[in-house]
C-alpha cells in the first residue's frame, strides 16, 4: 500500500523546533485526523508531508521515497496523486485568472503527469456543487465560501489517492460545511486517503476514524476522537477537551 508518512520529523523556523519527533502516516482508504492547540505545528507537518518545508531530522516519504528528494518527473506525479486543501489555498494563484483557467491548468498538469482524468472544468465544479456559470468568474470575485469550494474542486481535479485537508471549511456556513463534509466522506468510501487537520472537532469526528493529538512537537496520543476527548490521557489532550467543552458534551 502506498502511504504518505512522516518519520521522526524535526522541523522549525530557525529557533526552537516546532516539530520534535513527529510521526504519522496515511494511505489510500484511510481516514486520519490531526488536532492540537494553535501553534502546535499541524500546518508545518502538512508542509513537510508535501515536501514544501525542510526537516532538520527525519523525513517525509511517499511509497518509501523521500518527498523532498524526488526527481522532477516523480515530483510532478506526486503533486497529482497527493493533493492539499488549505484555508488560503488560492494565495499563490493570479487573482485575475478565471476559475476555468485554474481548473484547466490543473487538469492539463495531471495529463502531463500521466494521470488523465477525462474531466472538464465544469465536471470538476459540479463535484463541489458549483454551477458552470462560475467558470467565468475571476478568483478575486469569489466569496470566501466560494473560494474554498473552488480550492477543493481544484484538489479533486486530479482524482488524488491522498487528500490533505488543512482547515478546509473555515469560510463555509454550517449547512454548506456539512454538505462539503458529506462529499469528502464519500471520497473516503471510494478509497481516497484523508488527513484532516482542523480546530473544528465535529468535522474531524465526521471524517476521521483515527485521530492524532500533536503536542510538544510530536504525536502524544492517538485513537478515536470521542475516546480521546472523553477520557484524555495526556495533558495536551486534556487541554483540548477543556477548550472545546461543547464539542465534548455533544459526543457523550
Amino acid at each position: 500500500m502506498t502511504a504518505l508518512a512522516a518519520q521522526d520529523v524535526w522541523a522549525g523556523y530557525g529557533g526552537a523546533p516546532v516539530l520534535a519527533g513527529a510521526s504519522l502516516s496515511v494511505a489510500p482508504g484511510e481516514t486520519v485526523g490531526l488536532i492540537g492547540r494553535s501553534g502546535a505545528g499541524k500546518s508545518t507537518l502538512v508542509q513537510v508531508l508535501l515536501g514544501k518545508h525542510k526537516t532538520t531530522q527525519g523525513r517525509a516519504t511517499y511509497g518509501g521515497r523521500p518527498v523532498a528528494r524526488m526527481s522532477r518527473k516523480e515530483a510532478k506525479a506526486f503533486r497529482s496523486v497527493v493533493r492539499a486543501v488549505h484555508q488560503d489555498g488560492l494565495s499563490g494563484a493570479d487573482p485575475r485568472a478565471s476559475v476555468e483557467k485554474l481548473l484547466a491548468g490543473t487538469l492539463n498538469d495531471a495529463r502531463k503527469a500521466g494521470r488523465a482524468t477525462g474531466q472538464e472544468p465544469a465536471d470538476v465544479l459540479a463535484r463541489v456543487g458549483l454551477e458552470p456559470r462560475y467558470l467565468g468568474r475571476t478568483l478575486y470575485s469569489l466569496s470566501g465560501g466560494e473560494r474554498q469550494r473552488v480550492v477543493l474542486a481544484d484538489a479533486l481535479a486530479t482524482r488524488p489517492e491522498i487528500l490533505l485537508l488543512d482547515e478546509p471549511a473555515t469560510a463555509l456556513d454550517p449547512a454548506l460545511r456539512d454538505a462539503v463534509a458529506d462529499q469528502v466522506a464519500g471520497l473516503a468510501e471510494t478509497g481516497v486517503g484523508l488527513l484532516v487537520v482542523s480546530h473544528d472537532l465535529r468535522l474531524v469526528d465526521r471524517l476521521a476514524t483515527t485521530v492524532h493529538v500533536l503536542g510538544e512537537g510530536r504525536v502524544v496520543e492517538s485513537g478515536p476522537l470521542r475516546t480521546l476527548l472523553s477520557a484524555p490521557q495526556h495533558e495536551e489532550t486534556r487541554a483540548l477537551a477543556e477548550a472545546f467543552p461543547e464539542a465534548v458534551a455533544s459526543f457523550r
